[in-house]
């Protein structure tokens, strides 16, 4: 027999604030699509003024080569949940190079936002511009000046809905999807009725490079000598069609069950939407627009394309409203879209000590790493005054980033195929056997395009050669001081950050629980969580509750009072315990309970949430036996009359199970 203790308490329940919520793959689509396919309100009037009207034939080119991106994306992403330039680089290539390709897109992320925003003010001011003459306004906007200030107001209202969580910015960036699909619906409409009666015209293939479009090569018979170069000149000034992909990497991590299934699905939405869009309104735009008006209308093509489809003329003022309006909007989704990709990637370097921990404390509130937000918003903003809302040069700037931390992830992947020859859950195509190994065709082909593009970029692109560069270069010793000066307080592995809300009652914890059933796991030693993950893989997480409990054994005088934080090896444990909910993609709710008897605080605590079920795992120090019936004892003394049904679980590390129901 088990002698029972003599009093047994559980005074204090502590509830992590930080409990994993994923988003499904339209969310996860959409806030990349608020990058890529807001690259159609800008993109268009880049390509158009470095190569001349040939431009959508290499626009449409760059977005059939981002299936290829997208490819290479998810087969990092289906080795690394918390994947990533940075993580897959490091396994490839080591610690420096990884923090070269991050600090690239760096570059990239805060770029995004300047560009993205910028834009978005050129519109705006373009319609104002339009409007005010009709009212009999006789301001005219600065559109320079008009569009900073507006993205100062954007990147202000995204670093607010960032710091609130990334479910909450999610919505937003669904419902700008939602609405760009209507007006690109209507756009196209009217573009093929215009085209109808007046004929389309095809845009031509001769290129026509302006010198800020050669850089370094101008005065050069280099790109007229040798015309494959010409052509990869062209394909490198519409790569920012590219833009975004990255970011698919960051929110896999919070992409809902089944998490690979979800990706695939993502990855279609997102070229798809991407494609159909930027491809069309570049072509549009040239057959629609007069050439002697379209330069007019480098800074918001879209705008143009509007106002001279057929129509009269109240009707085109109206459909470029529309336009306006939804390419504000996701140009300002773009913005949010890279502080999500950048907190993620910063949170990876900071996960193995490369930044201080201090970057990686939670927002008391909302349980964000919001000091790594303020960081990347003070740099956008810092861009965004600098340009003086010039569209094009950042442009040209934003690529640097773009192209070489693909040409990072690239080559890693290649890489990784050679030097790692675990099973992959998926791979990028094309992979010949030649010598009984598989040779990786495919992201080969990827890695060489991508490689070719950046060092063309460099001849050519003098603003994105220079201050990408350089902005690169800063970065990296940023990175290299802090990991020098957190070198003395790096851990052997990472901790999760976890807020802490301490209840009175056990019963509190009901509050945040709205699904009719719920299962109790019981956990305790972080290289035994086998059991966590069963339950996970058998969990339906449209009904059921799934809640982690972890005991706290006090004893003797000191026993009660607020926990204020986790001690070291709860740390560790809470952690494991995030990355095995992050791999299957299904929320959990963490619990910490203090009490002097762990079998009583798990059968109270399972009473008082209305836990159907009970898993626990394989002890090294009671017997399964001893558990159940220890369990089962004190689950009787409770003495409660109404309790829900239970079943005692106990599942061993090689997937047997022992049940116990009540």
């Amino acid at each position: 027999m088990v002698r029972k203790p003599s009093r047994r308490v559980t005074e204090v329940v502590v509830l992590s604030t930080a409990m994993l919520t994923f988003i499904s793959f339209g969310r996860a689509a959409a806030i990349v699509i608020c990058d890529m396919a807001s690259t159609a309100w800008y993109v268009g009037g880049i390509a158009l003024q470095a190569v001349g009207p040939a431009a959508p034939w290499f626009i449409l080119a760059v977005m059939l080569f981002s299936t290829c991106v997208l490819a290479l994306y998810m087969e990092g992403s289906s080795m690394f949940v918390r994947g990533g330039v940075y993580k897959v680089v490091k396994e490839a290539m080591g610690g420096t190079l990884a923090k070269v390709s991050v600090s690239a897109l760096m570059f990239d992320y805060v770029l995004t936002g300047a560009i993205s925003s910028v834009s978005a003010g050129q519109y705006v001011a373009g319609l104002l511009n339009s409007v005010f003459p009709l009212a009999h306004v006789e301001w005219r906007l600065d559109p320079a000046l008009f569009s900073c200030v507006f993205a100062l107001a954007a990147v202000g209202y995204f670093w607010r809905q960032n710091i609130v969580g990334i479910e909450e910015s999610s919505d937003k960036a669904l419902k700008i999807v939602r609405a760009t699909a209507v007006m690109g619906a209507i756009v196209t409409g009217f573009c093929l009725v215009t085209c109808a009666r007046r004929g389309f015209t095809w845009p031509t293939t001769t290129l026509s490079f302006s010198p800020e479009a050669l850089g370094w090569l101008a005065g050069s018979d280099w790109p007229r000598k040798v015309g494959a170069l010409g052509l990869l000149i062209a394909f490198g000034h519409a790569f920012l069609g590219m833009s975004g992909v990255e970011t698919l990497a960051q929110v896999y991590r919070e992409m809902e069950a089944p998490k690979l299934k979800n990706l695939k699905r993502a990855v279609v939405v997102i070229f798809l939407f991407s494609f159909i869009l930027t491809t069309s309104v570049t072509f549009f735009a040239v057959s629609i627009i007069p050439e002697g008006e379209r330069a007019r209308y480098y800074d918001n093509l879209i705008a143009g394309l509007a106002m001279f489809v057929d129509g009269p003329h109240w009707l085109r003022l109206v459909l470029q409203a529309f336009v306006v309006l939804v390419g504000a909007a996701i140009l300002c989704g773009a913005v949010n879209t890279a502080i999500v990709g950048s907190n993620g990637v910063l949170n990876r370097m900071a996960e193995d000590g490369v930044m201080p921990d201090w970057f990686r404390y939670l927002h008391p509130r909302f349980g964000t790493t919001h000091r790594m937000i303020n960081l990347v918003v003070a740099l956008q903003v810092l861009t965004i005054l600098l340009c003086r809302g010039d569209v094009y040069v950042l442009g040209e700037a934003y690529a640097f980033g773009l192209i070489w931390s693909l040409v990072f992830n690239a080559g890693s992947v290649v890489l990784l195929r050679f030097k790692s020859q675990f099973e992959r859950e998926w791979m990028v195509p094309f992979n010949w056997k030649v010598g009984g190994r598989p040779m990786p065709i495919g992201l080969l082909f990827i890695f060489l395009t991508l490689l070719s593009v950046g060092l063309i970029n460099l001849l050519t692109k003098k603003v994105a050669t220079v201050f990408g560069a350089a902005f690169a270069a800063g970065f990296f010793v940023l990175f290299l001081a802090a990991e020098r000066f957190n070198r003395g307080k790096a851990r052997d592995q990472h901790r999760e950050k976890l807020n802490l809300c301490n209840e009175a009652t056990v019963d509190d914890v009901l509050k945040h629980m709205d699904k009719p059933n719920r299962v109790l796991v019981a956990v305790r030693d972080p290289g035994g969580l086998h059991h966590l993950s069963k339950a996970l893989d058998d969990l339906d997480e449209e009904t059921t509750e799934l809640v982690v409990l972890y005991c706290h054994v006090q004893h003797g005088m000191s026993f009660g009072g607020d926990i204020e934080s986790l001690g070291p090896e709860e740390e560790h444990l809470f952690t494991r315990v995030v990355e095995v909910a992050e791999k299957s993609g299904k929320s959990v709710t963490p619990l910490v309970v203090v009490s002097n008897d762990p079998f009583y605080a798990i059968a109270q605590s399972a009473q008082a949430v209305g836990a159907g079920e009970v898993v626990l795992g394989i002890s090294g120090r009671v017997s399964i036996e001893d558990q159940l019936e220890r369990l089962a004892m004190t689950w009787g003394a409770l003495q409660k009359t109404d309790l829900t049904p239970v079943t005692f679980r106990v599942i061993h590390r090689n997937g047997a199970e022992t049940e116990v129901p009540l």
